[in-house]
């Protein structure tokens, strides 16, 4: 293991060493004028002619001609050598996140490249962030989104995303502001506006952090959607806000009608991203009914136009990321019921394969750009912006989620509110977004607190959430996924609340859920989906939708919890022998009884009820047991069932008999010794003292059929 994390310095330092001699400053460029005397200069001019070289060459290096293609196949081979270090360093990943490693490693080849260069390494571009990096990953994060959860908390998740990025923003922004009014000596020349922009970016959780740190908890579901679903709006509505204060900025003053147009070009920008997606959604759908015959390209209409969406939106200045996470989950169950189950393969493994290799390259990336020479320290705006960041978030999580409460039927509980609060991490976003601010003299001290800000959430946040989560015994998801007979049920109780809502009248979630699912089935699916792929049955959809989730669940389900008080051993073979000899008599009892056939609302018995059946028998090894009799083949019951110590309700024993008949005076020995004592005040002592004559009923009373109850407490041996 610790090869591979040697090998990956060395081989930034080895393979990256062109590239910075190549890159480095003060090397001259090759002119005509500086060739050697040696190869010839024909014309008058200096320039070469066609009989320049003056024998073959037999070996050559042209770095220059593959530069650029040869450094990004050499970036994302660290990447994935870091990643694969990452996963094979025994119980490092038990107690460090993925992230951390990721941006250690991205800080030593920083290293290694400021000392061959002398000089900051390359930084992350936003445009090669926002276009190429963050696109796969909201991709693959809308494309699996579980729907049913997702809508289920869409209130709440819109609750934490707009009104509490609000909240972080102007809470963030003002309070920078009044610090800075308060050490004016250092921090004067910062306006209102350039700390509410600075407020706007670093108010951005980032997704990438977030899902990092998460999926290694596997925590509840609940908590999973709200947090994963929170971030990922979250970073929409920060982006808006920070292009709207970017705008404010650049305007020479800001009155009301700006600032109501304001708000209305946050609302087109949104909605517009989220129109935008749902038509490349639904032309994704409609393209996938028609590659029946070109399964192989299949696939390939998945991510053309979610990132043509992407693109489009941000072409018309709206929101990219809500155009891509609605175009996914659009043309999701479309496509999966279009494509053939390869192509469904490809898609989901593509899409793994992408969103996890981007996810790397920005990790490493924010590592190496912190080597540079550009920061600018301030204690009180470092050491503020950390304080701030954590209570204000806090402070909203609380107060939105005292509000949401009352509305939720699932309320959100105390722990799970202190972990939606602490895992607020940054990342990337904010990073990039820091590098897009206009020149003025304090944009340094900017990109310094946000480096601060990015490297304590992830380092510190994300090595502490883990312990906390355990300390706190918050509430985790369960091992294996749900089975048909569980998803049925869901689906009957959903039908039931909409069928209870449409009755009262009350239009609650379930009954626009249900309206919808009409909608879709009677138009869109028939639209949208070929008509030999159509299921003509919900259960059979239900089936192949679970076989697809197993099939992409194997590697992501948590690891199955083991019971440390469990005191598991193998069975002898004496053990073995008696349960299969018991099974099998059991088995051939069962085989030879004869059970009567009645109606619901009547229990009028068979003739062959009075048949005598034999008990069947238990094994005899299960620990401390109570005792109830069993009807024998003299009508009486003589068998015995054992229940688990501890117990303190009563069985009611129901058989078909003309009056309850009760254990005789002539049970062997043993017995009795197996029920235990008896109480001789109690009044089963005081029932088995009676004579079995007095047991007999008359025949004409025999012959009538009633159904009897005999009710015996458990008791402890």
């Amino acid at each position: 293991m610790a090869a591979l994390w040697t090998l990956s310095p060395l081989l930034s330092a080895c393979l990256f060493w062109p590239a910075c001699l190549a890159l480095t400053p003060g090397a001259e460029p090759l002119h005509p004028q500086n060739l050697p005397s040696s190869l010839g200069l024909n014309s008058s001019d200096g320039s070469p002619s066609v009989d320049l070289p003056m024998a073959l060459r037999v070996f050559s290096i042209d770095y220059h001609h593959v530069q650029a293609p040869f450094e990004i196949v050499l970036w994302i081979m660290l990447a994935s050598l870091a990643k694969l270090g990452f996963h094979w360093s025994g119980r490092v990943p038990a107690v460090v996140p993925e992230s951390c490693l990721l941006i250690m490693v991205g800080l030593l080849v920083g290293g290694v490249i400021y000392g061959v260069r002398h000089s900051a390494p390359p930084t992350l571009s936003a445009d090669a962030f926002f276009l190429f990096l963050l696109p796969p990953i909201v991709l693959d994060a809308g494309y699996f989104l579980p729907g049913r959860l997702f809508f289920e908390n869409l209130g709440t998740i819109l609750w934490y995303a707009v009104l509490g990025t609000l909240w972080n923003v102007l809470g963030i922004g003002l309070s920078l502001y009044g610090v800075c009014l308060l050490a004016h000596s250092s921090l004067g020349d910062v306006s209102l506006l350039h700390c509410l922009l600075f407020g706007s970016l670093i108010a951005a959780v980032d997704p990438v952090a977030v899902l990092s740190v998460f999926h290694e908890m596997h925590v509840n579901e609940q908590l999973h959607i709200l947090v994963f679903g929170e971030s990922l709006l979250n970073d929409a509505v920060t982006v808006v806000l920070y292009k709207l204060f970017e705008s404010f900025l650049r305007l020479p003053a800001v009155s009301g009608v700006d600032v109501f147009l304001g708000g209305c070009r946050v609302l087109l920008v949104g909605l517009g991203g989220l129109f935008v997606g749902l038509f490349f959604g639904l032309l994704a759908a409609l393209t996938s009914r028609f590659t029946s015959r070109a399964q192989v390209i299949a696939p390939l209409f998945v991510f053309l136009y979610s990132y043509l969406s992407y693109l489009t939106s941000e072409m018309l200045h709206l929101s990219g990321i809500m155009a891509i996470v609605t175009c996914a989950v659009t043309m999701k169950q479309y496509v999966e019921a279009n494509v053939s189950e390869r192509s469904n393969t490809s898609i989901q493994y593509f899409l793994k394969m992408w969103s996890s290799v981007s996810e790397t390259l920005i990790f490493i990336f924010l590592g190496v750009s912190t080597i540079q020479d550009v920061h600018m320290w301030s204690w009180p705006f470092v050491c503020s912006t950390l304080l701030l960041c954590l209570v204000w978030r806090a402070s909203g999580v609380l107060l939105l989620t005292a509000v949401v409460n009352k509305l939720r039927r699932n309320t959100v509980t105390f722990r799970d509110q202190f972990i939606i609060a602490y895992g607020g991490m940054r990342g990337a976003i904010c990073f990039s977004l820091v590098f897009l601010i206009d020149d003025f003299p304090k944009k340094r001290l900017f990109i310094t607190t946000t480096i601060v800000v990015i490297l304590f959430t992830v380092f510190v946040q994300g090595m502490t959430i883990k312990p906390l989560v355990e300390l706190l015994d918050v509430k985790r998801k369960k091992g294996g996924l749900n089975t048909v007979s569980e998803e049925i049920h869901s689906r009957l109780i959903d039908h039931l609340l909409a069928g209870i809502e449409d009755v009262v009248g009350y239009w609650g979630q379930h009954y626009w859920k249900d309206k919808f699912e009409q909608f879709n089935k009677k138009y869109l699916r028939r639209f949208l989906i070929r008509d030999d792929h159509q299921a003509r049955s919900s259960i059979l959809r239900l089936y192949q939708e679970l076989e697809r989730r197993e099939q992409r669940g194997d590697e992501e389900a948590p690891p199955p919890v083991v019971d440390p008080h469990s005191h598991s051993r193998p069975l002898l073979p004496e053990e073995m022998e008696s349960i299969r000899r018991i099974l099998s008599r059991n088995l051939q009892h069962f085989n030879n009884m004869q059970r009567p056939a009645y109606s619901r609302h009547t229990l009028h018995q068979d003739a062959t009820m009075g048949r005598a059946r034999k008990p069947l028998h238990r094994h005899q090894s299960l620990g401390e047991r109570c005792t109830y009799n069993t009807q024998g083949e003299d009508g009486e019951f003589n068998g015995s069932r054992r229940g688990r110590a501890g117990l303190s309700r009563s069985h009611t024993v129901c058989s078909m008999s003309p009056r309850p008949v009760l254990q005789d005076a002539s049970v062997p020995a043993a017995s009795a010794q197996t029920r235990g004592r008896v109480d001789p005040d109690s009044e089963a002592f005081r029932e088995e003292q009676i004579s079995p004559e007095q047991h007999e009923a008359p025949a004409e009373r025999a012959a009538r059929k009633q159904l009897s109850f005999v009710l015996e407490s458990e008791k402890q041996p």
